[in-house]
């Protein structure tokens, strides 16, 4: 049933508010108008872009469901009607069939057509003889129907995702105008055909491409040529899922890209049937096309050779020249072909008797050297006579009646081609099949031939339509005309009236190559029998791969050209067509030598390589141009590449036949989850291995390429290179091209030679390149080169090769056939041996035998090794393996004094000269057996390896043990060793652990288990690398000590703390750190206040990870330069947790979330902050703020030290020194400062006096006691409180002064709950009787003890706990580990009531005191505050800050503090800083000015030094001081929004605020090394200077564009060292291009400040876009992030709009602020208008000043008291003139 509605005049159009990216075109066919667009009920909203539809489809279109029925599981059938709308053009079918089936586990089918009456659709071969079973497996896609109107959403099932959603518009179908659109989960199209895309990416801002055969030039338009595809893929993400959709289709159609990303089809007739398919890579997708359409065939060997072509070589004895001369270049050259000009009067199946009078011989001519000959074939038939009499050919064709006909189905059309007046085979007649066989037979009897090449089929036809003409009616002139070349159906082919046995021509056009492949493969078989043979078409269709190959046609001779054939070659790679290819040096004109020249290096890797060109122009075989002229030695030199890698070559064709692999591969295949990969257009790659990089442009040797994240070997020079997963300069003289090999191939090669015949007879080789992982695999596909059906028969071999652990493993999987030439792998190459190998040899039967020194060459430069001579018999399985010196010994003798005795006590292997001297058998450790491996982990039982014997009689070996290993998730991973027999301690710590991740396919690793000795190695998937390797020997369990190595991925390990470090990246050789934590300065290699066993690695795919070890008993780590690392802890368990990155960010983001995220500190807590031990009274304080203020130094936060105390002691206050000092902290408050009071957590207990801090920890019995069967008493302890009633001699030694002065005092217990109440109860009461305060200070927190123990020295209890068997290399580690702390017996008792021992918990003390007192200080003053800690331990950063310690007035602290800083960023602690000028002896002027312009950059940002020195405060040191320090604040308090939005930003997401370089530029190398530079966020990059003297710095500029924040001014260099002027008031300081920072005018503290309007730093990148974001609060509120209680907006600028988006509004109207300047740098032309836009009001112009000299624009939005969360747009419009 068909209606046709009337004007949509009666029908008021709901028009839907959407973007404009997602407007359907209700006006395709042009001409529209508001009242054409009104007439057919549509929305019209015109626009400033023509390109958006003005006329879009309201929600009055489409059809709603009916009814809906599931005849089973797999299949769904709906009735559709037609919703009541204007009709677009006339017979609308009002009820319609939907059908729905789940075909396979990837592939889903759906199908409309009229449920009245059959329609046309496309009888494909192969697609129609497919097997029907319903999918066993599960879905990797669910469907849902939408009802009304209808709609389709196809959704992929893990992760859910939305992939196809035809919601976006309505369902057309009408007889001749079928329409649906569809939303697509990405803009990362790829496909549609067949056109020129000048990108392989589409664009997807409102482009349409016609689909409809068409003989026409591929010159760069967007018009319609010869194939016919309308199936795209889709790549969703990095994840690397991907889709694709095919429409089955044959009619013509257009398919209009849009932004939203979606696509609409429009097609004339037929039904819409199509196919999704979903896959997990794009690799996948293709696989599920081609298994659909069909898989590739696998083209003749010899094809893979370079052949030669053109049109009109003029006779035959031109052809020979052309071979003669080529031969004698010694090119490498196997078919030479002939165009129409072989023909008599271009008729085919005729030969020219005069010019070509030898052609019957010719096929002779080449096969005597090995070469083949090809033919041209077209369609068209004349209707003329032969010169000396019949045509046979036309003859028995009338006489079969093979021709299309006119639309009566009799009289056969007349057109013109090339021999004149023509008729035209039918090849869906089977008639017509069997008279093209049998001419092709009877001339191949004629003239011997080798292949055939078929042109002209889509049908071309040089009159319109036909010599007749074509009728007027609705097949030649349909009612809507998609975007075909000329607008025109017939133009340039055949009317569409005209009948084939398929149907109209209007249905089949585009299936005429089709068909004609069909008839020619039926030929093919039948004159070349079981020979193989080829056919390469130009017209195509989907399927026509399974049978033939395709050029791109009639290309020019241009360097437009040469470019467009990668995205070509890529596209029909998709297509299920890889034999294809451009014609090199191009058809029409004239080639230059370059031109030809960069064309024949690129195109000896066409799959498909041919030299041809048009009619009457100049000669451009390589040959022509001078047998020695450099573009034949080029060709040469790359055609032999070529052909000494055709049997990789080869082995992709067969892996594209068998897997529906592509052959020439786009990077994004490979390397989807680099988003640089996806519009990669100018390089491409054979197979996963082989990269590509030609010339592309003139007068170029150098070119941007794209290196993807792998190992890459310049293929050439066999040397590996450095670059990685970066942009590249590639110099490329004149003969060059890039050709790269990726880290991980294994590549069957031959020698080569002039043809495929005789390459095919020389012995073969491997060439290798290794990975990160010394590791690489392979396949090799061989079989006679000829026979069809070798693969289905078995009448080949199929080797796979690997490389692991130094062995090649040559397998053949297959052996059906036996090579006549006796063919054996001669040489192999391995690229990518670090280390010169020892010993070689080659196993075969179980025979190994070493291979003689004379066959191993070993380039210690290019760590290439080559074996030569090998002879081992192609079809024979071999293993080659290689043995290097070791340099991975590890130490069995950590203590001093190791000798051999000792070593070989411990059954240890002693080489007096090697390093370590004492090492580990092989085989020590443990031994596993898997006990259960499931989805969500394995579980393991080792068994100890009793042939050594234990190596501490102290420490009881536990000889059997569990591992538990758990997928936690995707990213994130638990590995578990333990006594399953006996409890032991564990962390005490929640974490945040996700659910197990039991999909395989969604974890980034797998983990793999070496039994003997036992351990894990951890591999990342993407790459291959192996990024924990526990299979080494010395894992130790025992009591008191446990030890496990691994090996490192690569030298680059950063973390481990809290010890100080030289440089961020570790020193991996034998370098040793203790992890205790101790009141001890930092100092190298001393153990300090916290522990951290965690660290970050990367890898050399240029990927990081982070591992933790949740174990809190005394340490340590040892790397050597393997690269491996040890662990020994003396107790607990060894429970490790690994982040898998890819990312250093992810890496940090990915461990904080399961440790915790960083508190979000107050506001003011972020402005610069004043403190020191020694202030003699309140009055000195006071003075110091008012020398401040006096001095406009901005300063918000002042502290006091123990001082203030009343001899030292917690809640109380010196009522002689600081009396005044609660009404001096009550006024600072008033006016906008903050205080800060310090803690620490030993409580006196000697007061004659009631000191109810003790009492009340008495009674509540909180503090440490011995275990009770030791004793009931208090370990006490000495710390600072002094004895009552006392005068303490300062003169005396510090021992004595302790014995003498200090009182005892006692630990409080943290872990109990009643001790965390007590504790809050003392600070609320001190802040509501005794004193105010903002933020606490807890210090002292390791504990701390000036004792060593107890008093008196004497630890009750198990010596072995305060000098264990093994003592990790700690401070005064001969003293025992209750050096300046508690005895280790002591008992602490857990929240749960568990007791356990401080030689366990010690390590967490700091992190137990950290809560309780953060929960105080919010309880208390009811505002977030701060909290800073000295003692912390993983976790600790959600609730405290740290700073680095009691550190040294020394120059070289300036750098390690921001070496603190980096590693506590990666900790998870971002509110970090040093103390500024350092904390002990005297500070020095330039010294202290210097870091106070580094600390002005600390998040945490305080000057800070001890008693009895100078002060150093920035009033301390004169005006000049004091204005240098106030010029560096000013820029921080200018920063404080960025720098607040970062401190968010790593509260929420755990994202890092002291950046180091590497993280944000990862793919530079040079950057993970920097630790003198440091960036705040992405954006801001701080270079300061750090040596005595300096007034110029050496920093690096990464690849980036960067602004001088003190000028605005673009640097101009980028990716490079640079020496930077750094005059003392100098920091120097950078803007990342691409970013907006918040900031707001300085003030005396940020309570003022934060008044001020918000400004913006716009600091534009190369495409003039940046974006940025801003988090506002109340500053100190109590969970604003949580509580809605803030703001947060991105604000964003392209091309000279700045827009503002508000993501969360819950902001107090007090708390607001308003627009205020806005400076934009890299603005490079004057600006004439700058207007501000905001909803509901008319525009405005904002003042605006221009600085032409630094390209900078200030616009002052201050007049408009327009708030930031209200929406605006501010334009600046550039002067063009």
């Amino acid at each position: 049933m068909r209606e046709d509605s009337g004007s949509g005049s009666d029908i008021v159009p709901e028009c839907p508010k959407i973007p404009d990216g997602e407007r359907v075109d209700c006006f395709p066919d042009g001409g529209a108008s508001q009242q054409k667009c009104s007439d057919r009920a549509c929305c019209w909203s015109p626009l400033n872009e023509t390109n958006v539809p003005w006329c879009f489809f309201s929600k009055n279109h489409g059809y709603s469901v009916v009814s809906e029925s599931k005849p089973d599981s797999t299949h769904i059938e709906a009735k559709l009607t037609r919703m009541d709308a204007p009709s677009l053009f006339g017979a609308d079918i009002k009820e319609l069939t939907f059908y729905a089936e789940m075909q396979t586990e990837n592939r889903f089918r759906f199908k409309i057509t009229d449920s009245k009456q059959n329609r046309y659709e496309v009888p494909h071969e192969h697609v129609q003889n497919l097997p029907s079973s319903p999918p066993t497996g599960t879905l990797k896609y669910r469907m849902e129907l939408i009802h009304k109107p209808f709609g389709l959403k196809v959704w992929r099932t893990s992760p859910e995702k939305l992939l196809f959603d035809t919601t976006l518009g309505p369902l057309v179908f009408a007889d001749q105008y079928l329409q649906l659109s569809a939303k697509l989960p990405s803009h990362n199209i790829y496909g549609l055909g067949e056109h020129v895309h000048q990108t392989f990416r589409h664009d997807t801002n409102w482009r349409t491409w016609p689909i409809f055969t068409r003989d026409a030039f591929p010159n760069g338009g967007t018009h319609n040529l010869y194939g016919h595809y309308p199936y795209f893929t889709c790549l969703e993400d990095d994840s690397g899922q991907s889709i694709g959709v095919f429409l089955m289709n044959s009619n013509a159609m257009e398919v209009t890209i849009q932004p939203a990303p979606a696509v609409t089809f429009r097609t004339i007739g037929g039904v819409l049937d199509f196919y999704i398919l979903v896959g997990d890579t794009p690799e996948a997708v293709v696989g599920e096309f081609t298994k659909l359409i069909g898989r590739p065939f696998i083209p003749p060997y010899w094809s893979l050779g370079f052949q030669i072509s053109r049109w009109d070589y003029g006779s035959l004895d031109k052809v020979k020249t052309v071979v003669e001369r080529n031969r004698q270049a010694g090119l490498p050259y196997d078919a030479q072909i002939t165009d129409i000009d072989y023909m008599e009067n271009k008729k085919i199946f005729t030969y020219d008797m005069d010019t070509f009078k030898d052609l019957p011989q010719f096929a002779d001519y080449m096969h005597d050297k090995g070469q083949k000959y090809i033919i041209i074939l077209d369609p068209a038939v004349s209707t003329s006579s032969r010169i000396n009499g019949p045509y046979e050919t036309l003859d028995r064709g009338h006489a079969a009646k093979v021709w299309v006909t006119e639309s009566d189905g009799e009289t056969p059309l007349l057109g013109e081609v090339w021999p004149g007046e023509t008729v035209f085979p039918d090849y869906t007649n089977e008639a017509c099949i069997d008279w093209w066989v049998d001419e092709i037979s009877r001339f191949h009897k004629e003239v011997k031939h080798d292949a055939l090449w078929i042109d002209m089929n889509e049908v071309a036809n040089f009159v319109k339509g036909g010599i007749k003409g074509c009728s007027e009616n609705k097949l030649n002139y349909p009612p809507f005309t998609p975007h075909v070349l000329d607008d025109l159906m017939y133009s340039k082919t055949l009317c569409m009236d005209a009948k084939q046995k398929w149907g109209n021509q209007y249905d089949v056009h585009s299936l005429y190559g089709y068909s004609m492949v069909l008839a020619t493969e039926k030929a093919a078989k039948a004159v070349f029998g079981n020979s193989r043979s080829m056919v390469f078409t130009r017209s195509s269709f989907p399927g026509v791969g399974k049978y033939a190959g395709h050029w791109l046609g009639d290309n020019g001779a241009n360097w437009n050209d040469i470019k467009w054939a990668i995205p070509g070659m890529l596209e029909f790679n998709l297509f299920g067509i890889p034999y294809n290819g451009a014609d090199i040096c191009g058809f029409f004109d004239d080639s230059t030598e370059e031109l030809c020249r960069r064309w024949m290096q690129v195109g000896a890797f066409y799959p498909f390589s041919r030299n041809h060109n048009a009619q009457g122009y100049s000669d451009q075989d390589p040959a022509a141009y001078g047998l020695d002229s450099l573009l034949v030695n080029s060709s040469r030199h790359y055609l032999n590449i070529r052909y000494n890698l055709l049997p990789y070559l080869y082995t992709l064709f067969y892996k594209a036949n068998v897997n529906g692999e592509t052959v020439v591969r786009p990077l994004m295949h490979e390397f989807y989850s680099d988003s640089e990969t996806w519009a990669v257009h100018k390089q491409f790659l054979w197979g996963a291995h082989l990269l590509i990089t030609p010339v592309l442009d003139p007068g170029v040797t150098t070119v941007e390429a794209y290196i993807p994240d792998a190992i890459w070997y310049d293929f050439e020079t066999e040397t590996k290179i450095t670059e990685r997963k970066m942009k590249v300069n590639m110099h490329l003289p004149e003969d060059k091209l890039g050709l790269h090999l990726r880290g991980g191939a294994i590549l069957p090669v031959q020698r080569p030679d002039v043809t495929t015949t005789y390459s095919r007879r020389h012995p073969m080789g491997l060439i290798i390149a290794l990975d990160d992982n010394q590791a690489a695999s392979g396949e090799l596909f061989w079989d006679d080169g000829d026979s069809r059906d070798t693969v289905s028969s078995g009448s080949h071999i199929h080797y796979q090769f690997s490389v692991n652990e130094k062995v090649l493993s040559m397998h053949v999987a297959h052996n059906g056939y036996m090579d006549p030439n006796n063919l054996k792998f001669e040489n192999i190459t391995v690229m990518g041996v670090t280390t010169a190998p020892v010993l070689v040899s080659v196993t075969v039967d179980s025979i190994s035998n070493p291979l003689l020194s004379s066959q191993v060459h070993y380039d210690s430069t290019k760590q290439v090794m080559h074996l030569r001579n090998l002879e081992l018999e192609l079809g024979k399985s071999y293993t080659v393996s290689w043995e290097i010196t070791s340099t991975g010994n590890f130490d069995c003798h950590p203590e001093s004094g190791v000798d051999q005795s000792k070593c070989q006590a411990r059954n240890c292997i002693w080489q007096p000269f090697n390093f370590p001297k004492c090492y580990y058998a092989e085989t020590h450790g443990y031994t596993s057996t898997i006990d259960s491996d499931s989805q969500s982990g394995i579980t393991l039982d080792l068994d100890i390896n009793s042939a050594f014997s234990s190596q501490r009689s102290l420490s009881r070996d536990i000889t059997k043990l569990r591992v538990e290993i758990t997928y936690l998730s995707g990213h994130s991973l638990r590995w578990k060793i333990f006594d399953p027999e006996n409890t032991r301690y564990e962390v005490p710590i929640p974490l945040n652990l996700p659910a197990t991740e039991t999909d395989e396919s969604k974890r980034m690793y797998r983990v793999q288990i070496s039994s003997n000795p036992f351990g894990i190695q951890v591999i990342r998937k993407s790459s291959g690398e192996t990024i924990w390797n526990s299979t080494v020997p010395g894992l130790i369990f025992s009591d008191q000590l446990l030890q496990i190595s691994t090996l490192l991925p690569s030298n680059y390990v950063y973390g481990f703390g809290e010890t100080e470090h030289p440089s961020y990246k570790h020193d991996l050789n034998f370098q040793k750190y203790g992890l205790f934590a101790k009141d001890q300065p930092p100092g190298f290699k001393l153990n300090s206040y916290g522990v951290h066993p965690f660290y970050m690695g990367l890898e050399k795919s240029k990927h990081a990870h982070g591992v933790l070890l949740l174990n809190s008993n005394a340490m340590d780590v040892t790397f050597q330069s393997t690269p491996a690392l040890t662990y020994r802890t003396i107790g607990g368990i060894l429970d490790f947790y690994m982040v898998i990155g890819p990312t250093p960010e992810d890496v940090v983001q990915q461990y904080t979330e399961m440790i915790g995220r960083p508190v979000l500190p107050a506001y003011w807590s972020l402005g610069f902050q004043l403190c020191r031990y020694g202030y003699a009274n309140d009055t000195e304080i006071a003075d110091l703020y008012n020398d401040m203020k006096a001095a406009a130094i901005p300063y918000d936060v002042q502290y006091a030290d123990i001082d203030y105390m009343e001899r030292q002691m917690d809640f109380t206050l010196d009522q002689k020194n600081f009396n005044g000092l609660p009404a001096l902290v009550d006024n600072m408050r008033a006016e906008g400062m903050r205080f800060i009071f310090i803690l620490d957590p030993a409580i006196a207990a000697n007061e004659t006096q009631d000191y109810p801090a003790f009492r009340l920890g008495m009674e509540q019995d909180v503090f440490i006691k011995w275990p009770s069967e030791l004793s009931r008493d208090i370990v006490w302890g000495k710390v600072w409180p002094d004895f009552p009633n006392v005068t303490v001699d300062n003169s005396l030694d510090w021992d004595t002064q302790v014995e003498l002065f200090r009182s005892f005092v006692a630990f409080p217990d943290f872990f109990k709950n009643s001790t965390s109440q007590w504790w809050q109860d003392q600070i609320k009461d001190f802040y509501n009787n005794i004193m105010k305060f903002d933020g606490l200070w807890i210090d002292m927190n390791e504990p701390a003890s000036f004792v060593h123990g107890t008093v008196g020295g004497k630890c009750l209890g198990d010596p072995n706990l305060e000098n264990p068997p093994y003592m990790p290399p700690l401070e005064s580690m001969h003293m025992g580990l209750n050096h300046k702390t508690l005895c280790m017996n002591s008992e602490q008792i857990l929240a749960d009531g568990k007791h356990v021992k401080h030689y366990d918990v010690h390590n967490l003390y700091g992190w137990s005191h950290t809560e309780p007192t953060y929960k105080a200080l919010l309880d208390t003053t009811g505002k977030r505050g701060v909290v800073i800690t000295r003692s912390t331990y993983p976790s600790s950063g959600r609730w405290a800050g740290h700073w680095l310690g009691d550190n040294y007035s020394a120059w070289d602290q300036l750098l390690k503090s921001i070496i603190g800083m980096m590693e506590f960023s990666i900790f998870g602690i971002s509110y970090t800083g040093a103390d500024i000028c350092g904390f002990f002896n005297p500070a020095e002027y330039e010294m202290c000015l210097r870091w106070m312009q580094l600390g002005a950059f600390y998040p945490f940002s305080r000057n800070h030094n001890t008693i009895n020195m100078p002060r150093q405060d920035p009033v301390a040191w004169g005006a000049e001081f004091a204005n240098m320090s106030r010029d560096v604040l000013n820029i921080r308090y200018t920063l404080l929004p960025y720098l607040y939005t970062l401190m968010y930003e790593a509260h929420v997401n755990g994202k890092t605020v002291v950046r180091p370089m590497l993280h944000e530029f990862v793919n530079d190398e040079n950057t993970w090394e920097i630790d003198r530079q440091f960036l705040w966020g992405p954006a801001l990059l701080i270079t300061p200077a750090l040596d005595k003297g300096a007034t110029v710095v050496k920093g690096y500029v990464p690849d980036a564009r960067w602004y001088d924040y003190h000028t605005g001014k673009d640097v101009g260099v980028r990716g490079q060292f640079v020496d930077m002027d750094t005059p003392l008031e100098k920091i120097n300081l950078h803007v990342r291009g691409g970013y907006i920072l918040p900031w707001q005018k300085p003030e005396s503290n940020t309570h003022y400040s934060r008044k001020n309007p918000l400004g913006l730093l716009v600091a534009l990148d190369d495409a003039e876009s940046a974006h940025g974001s801003l988090f506002w609060d109340d500053g100190e509120g109590i969970d604003t992030v949580q509580n809605n209680g803030s703001l947060l907006i991105n604000f964003n600028v392209a091309l000279g709009v700045l827009t503002n988006t508000v993501l969360n509004d819950g902001l107090a109207e007090v708390d607001r602020l308003t627009l205020g300047y806005v400076k934009v740098w890299g603005v490079n032309k004057s600006i004439i208008v700058v207007t501000m836009s905001v909803p509901g009001k008319p525009d405005a112009n904002l003042g605006f000043e221009y600085n032409i000299e630094n390209h900078e624009l200030l616009i002052d939005a201050r007049p408009q008291s327009h708030t930031i969360e209200k929406p605006f747009t501010i334009t600046w419009r550039k002067d063009e003139t």
